[in-house]
């Protein structure tokens, strides 16, 4: 999804019916979910600590590993 669809959907949560702003929202937090899942497989491939990436994604670093490492994004590398 590219940045003028993703600024569309969060005008959408603004709608007059509120189930069509809810269900704006729930497909921002998939969007949203998917790209962080992205960005912090691109950053432990880059060398990134778990707790860099924690401190980026303001958690700590048990919550981003229990999130993340057992997902078998990394290729086997927790």
């Amino acid at each position: 999804m590219d940045g003028e669809q993703l600024t569309d959907l969060a005008a959408s949560t603004a709608d007059r019916d509120p189930l069509a702003g809810l269900n704006a929202v729930a497909r921002l937090r998939a969007e949203t979910d998917r790209v962080e899942a992205v960005l912090v497989r691109r950053a432990r491939t880059s060398g990134a600590t778990w707790p860099q990436i924690a401190a980026a994604l303001g958690v700590s670093k048990q919550a981003v590993h229990k999130k993340y490492a057992g997902r078998g994004l990394f290729g086997g590398r927790p």
